[in-house]
């Protein structure tokens, strides 16, 4: 067996080994676990206490905030409902003007007549042509 390896595997335990070792609290002096426990519960459980009073106080700051959207967007919507009232009003109030006039209906129905009573004599005739007796 060769030197190189031993000796290389001799010095690497001899450095893990104090790497090993126990650890030391930065302070110097250890505190029992039970000790240094119970003041993290009691530091968390007093984070926990102020945190559950700020989430309150930001739930209520929304709903305060949500209640003041909602009542400006229901104020926008009421004066919006209230101008779509007055046109309404202003709208039936004001008659649309006629398309046309009596004359002009009077006219209308007079060519209605007389386009019928063509159509009802193109018909009657039956559409084939006679020789007229009076054209000799």
């Amino acid at each position: 067996m060769r030197k190189g390896p031993l000796c290389l595997l001799l010095v690497t335990l001899a450095i893990g080994a104090p790497a090993h070792g126990e650890e030391t609290s930065e302070a110097g002096h250890s505190t029992p676990l039970s000790l240094s426990a119970g003041g993290q519960i009691a530091e968390l459980q007093q984070r926990l206490k102020d945190s559950e009073r700020m989430r309150e106080e930001l739930t209520q700051q929304l709903q305060n905030t949500n209640g003041e959207r909602e009542s400006a967007l229901v104020g926008r919507l009421r004066q919006e409902n209230q101008r779509l009232k007055l046109q309404l009003k202003e709208a039936q109030a004001n008659p649309l003007p006629r398309l046309l006039t009596d004359q002009q209906q009077w006219f209308v129905v007079g060519a209605g007549v007389a386009l019928l009573a063509l159509l009802c004599g193109i018909f009657a005739s039956g559409g084939r042509r006679q020789r007229r007796q009076w054209l000799n």
